[in-house]
Parts: C-alpha cells; sequence; structure tokens
C-alpha cells in the first residue's frame, strides 16, 4: 500500500525555522513535498498572482532534503501542487508552522490559513498550524502533534475536504495541557495608524500599534490557548449569515 503524499507549505518563506522540524515530523507517516515561497508573506491573506509568471526553483533544506521555492504566495504554492507541478496529487496538505497564534479573525488576513483554504477548494483536506508565539523556539511539540493529527485526517474517508486551525501554546511539550476542540474566538485589535513624511515632505503611513489580544471565552481558540491546550477548529468555507437570510428576504428587495 502506498504512502500517503502529503504537502508542506508555509507564509513565512522556505528559510523558516519551523519549516524542518514540520517536514521530519511528517515524514514519519507519509511521503512528503515542500514547496515553500521565497520570502514572508506573514498577514497576505488568500492572494494569488494572476498578473505575472509564477516561477518555481530547486533548493536544499538544511538536512540537505529536497525542496521547492516560488515567488508566489502561499496560495500559489499550493495551486501550483494541486495543478500538476507535482508528479503525484496530494492526499494532505500541512500549512505552517506559522509564527504567531492564527486565531479568531485573524483567519482571514493569515497566509497559513489562506494556503489550506487553497487546498480545500481544490478538494484535498488541509491542516493550518500556528504557535502561539513571535519568537523561533522548540517547534517539536507543534510538529509532532501535527503529525499524529494529520494521521487522523488520512485515515478517514469523507465526502467533502476537512480544514483544521490548530495553534499550540508556546510552551514545552510537558507543560501542554492537553488539547481542546474549538470554535474560532473574538480577536481585539489594537492598531494604530503612523503618519510620517519622506525626504522630499510627502506622507506616508504604517499601520502599527501593540499586539491583538483576545477574549478568552471557555470553548474557544483563544481560550484554549489561554489555559495552555492545543486548540483545533475546523473551519468552513461557507461564509453564508444564514440567521440573516429571513430578515434581507423580508425586505423584498427589487430593481
Amino acid at each position: 500500500m502506498a504512502r500517503p503524499f502529503i504537502l508542506i507549505t508555509n507564509d513565512d518563506g522556505i528559510n523558516a525555522p519551523s519549516l524542518l522540524p514540520l517536514k521530519l515530523a511528517l515524514a514519519e507517516i507519509g511521503d512528503v513535498a515542500v514547496i515553500a515561497p521565497e520570502h514572508d508573506w506573514s498577514a497576505a491573506g488568500h492572494s494569488r498572482t494572476m498578473h505575472k509568471p509564477l516561477r518555481v526553483r530547486p533548493v536544499k533544506l538544511a538536512d540537505g532534503s529536497d525542496a521547492l521555492v516560488s515567488n508566489g504566495s502561499p496560495s500559489d504554492c499550493v495551486a501550483l501542487a494541486l495543478l500538476g507541478l507535482l508528479e503525484r496529487r496530494p492526499d494532505l496538505t500541512v500549512s505552517g508552522i506559522n509564527l504567531g497564534a492564527n486565531v479568531g479573525q485573524d483567519i482571514t488576513y493569515s497566509g497559513t490559513v489562506a494556503a489550506a483554504m487553497e487546498s480545500v477548494i481544490g478538494g484535498i483536506s488541509a491542516i493550518a498550524v500556528s504557535v502561539d508565539s513571535y519568537e523561533p523556539g522548540d517547534f517539536g511539540p507543534a510538529a509532532r502533534f501535527v503529525a499524529r493529527l494529520a494521521g487522523h485526517v488520512l485515515s478517514i474517508t469523507q465526502d467533502e475536504p476537512l480544514l483544521l486551525n490548530v495553534n499550540v501554546p508556546a510552551l514545552p511539550e510537558g507543560a501542554i495541557k492537553g488539547v481542546q476542540i474549538t470554535r474560532m474566538g473574538r480577536r481585539i485589535y489594537r492598531d494604530t495608524l503612523i503618519r510620517r513624511a519622506d525626504p522630499r515632505g510627502r506622507a506616508y503611513y504604517w499601520i502599527g500599534g501593540e499586539p491583538p489580544t483576545g477574549l478568552p471565552e471557555e470553548g474557544t481558540d483563544i481560550g484554549a490557548l489561554a489555559q495552555g491546550y492545543i486548540s483545533v477548529t475546523p473551519i468552513l468555507l461557507d461564509l453564508t449569515d444564514y440567521a440573516k437570510l429571513a430578515l434581507l428576504r423580508a425586505w423584498k428587495l427589487t430593481l
């Protein structure tokens, strides 16, 4: 029986220190292919390159293993793989391990989650995985957990692909309390607009501010991380607000 084929990508780029630990963990359960962007695409969202050619070149990871790097976005990397760049069609896509949690409304910004979404659009189940820290550390706990989770995803048969968003607390493996199956929480952003002037006096702007926080409600991804648990959240791409359909129909809109 053929080993499952797992596609790995990320939004932190081919040189991200989390990429190799993830690849090594997933190689224990299947054959892997790495296609990652050549630079950081954090907060790029679900962007696709339509206005210029996409280029792909071979590279070596730190352990000497083969990988591919693209000038495209994380979503482009997945699209390339699913549209025939690889000799085999993946059985699963894993995107990460991202530096910084992707919880609540973050998923609308996240290049990590967007790559997983691109896989699901293409009919392939996907896992997006992030750690709740912006500083490189030990990615082993997150990588090993995702490999175990990937084994479960690969073992089931389903009509529709599965999309899972995983967030891991930045704790040593023995300090992580367990796993919670969660819903999306509510992020609180503290963005500020910073206005500056260039040498010619023309205004330019940075969007800055303090790191986001969130409401640590019970049962949410934010709440799980706050309590020291890994959060696993199933995500749907159907964003329809079904509760509001009756309201809009009652307006009896016409031309």
